[in-house]
C-alpha cells in the first residue's frame, strides 16, 4: 500500500488533478486529505466533485479544515457567512455560479460534513493544522486541530511524526522538522500543491499552471 497525504487545496483542481495524473491513485492507495479544499482558489465545486470521484476508486480519508469548518456554519448562520465570504467563500459561491449556499449540491454538504478531525497509521498522524504534544489526538480541542499555525512543534507523546497543512509555506517547500511536517505550499497564491508518499520522504507538486515536480524530504 502507498500512503500519501496531500495538503491544502483550495479551488486548485487543475493542480489536484496533475497530482492524480502523474501517480495515477488505485484501490490499494491510501489517499489522506489534509483539508482547506474549499475557498480562495478558482474551482472549490471542481475539487469536491473530483475528491467525490476519488473517493470511488482509492481509500480516500478527507480531513476536516477550518475552511470547511466556516463553510459548514456560514449554511446555518448569518454572522458566520459574513466572516466566511470575508475568508474566500466568495470564490466558493462563484465556481458553484450562485449566490447562496442553498444552490450548492446536498452531495457537496454530505461530503463536507463526512470529513474527519484526524487520521492515525502505524508511523504517523494527520491533522489539519497542529496538536499539543501531551493530549491524545481524541482531546485535542479544536483550535489546536483546525486552527493553530505550524510553528515550532514539539514532537508528540505518541512518537507518531505529525503531518499537517494550514500553515502555508510561501517557499513552496514543506517545512520539515523531523517529527513534524507541513505541507500547504501555498496552492492558490501561485505556488505548489504538495503529495507527499509518506513511507519513502518523496513528494510530488503541482500547480495551477499543469507542472509537475518532485523532490524529498531532507
Amino acid at each position: 500500500m502507498r500512503i500519501f497525504a496531500i495538503g491544502d487545496v483550495h479551488g486548485c483542481s487543475t493542480a489536484l488533478r496533475r497530482l492524480d495524473s502523474e501517480l495515477r491513485f488505485r484501490s490499494s492507495d491510501k489517499v489522506i486529505m489534509l483539508g482547506d479544499y474549499v475557498d480562495r482558489g478558482p474551482d472549490s465545486k471542481g475539487v469536491v466533485d473530483y475528491l467525490l470521484e476519488l473517493q470511488l476508486r482509492c481509500q480516500l480519508v478527507s480531513l476536516r479544515g477550518n475552511h470547511e469548518i466556516m463553510m459548514l456554519r456560514a449554511r446555518e448562520d448569518r454572522t458566520a457567512l459574513t466572516e466566511w465570504l470575508g475568508c474566500g467563500g466568495d470564490a466558493t459561491l462563484d465556481s458553484y455560479h450562485c449566490q447562496t449556499s442553498a444552490d450548492i449540491p446536498d452531495s457537496h454538504w454530505q461530503f463536507l460534513t463526512s470529513t474527519v478531525a484526524y487520521h492515525e497509521t502505524e508511523t504517523d498522524f494527520f491533522v489539519h493544522a497542529n496538536a499539543y504534544p501531551d493530549y491524545d489526538l481524541a482531546d485535542q480541542p479544536d483550535y489546536m486541530l483546525f486552527w493553530e499555525f505550524f510553528g515550532d512543534p514539539s514532537p508528540h507523546h505518541s512518537g507518531r511524526r505529525m503531518i499537517c497543512g494550514h500553515t502555508s509555506q510561501k517557499s513552496g517547500v514543506p517545512k520539515d522538522v523531523g517529527h513534524a511536517v507541513c505541507i500547504d505550499t501555498h496552492a492558490f497564491g501561485g505556488g505548489w500543491l504538495t503529495c507527499l508518499e509518506t513511507r519513502t520522504g518523496l513528494y510530488w507538486q503541482a500547480n495551477q499552471q499543469g507542472q509537475i515536480r518532485a523532490n524529498q524530504l531532507r
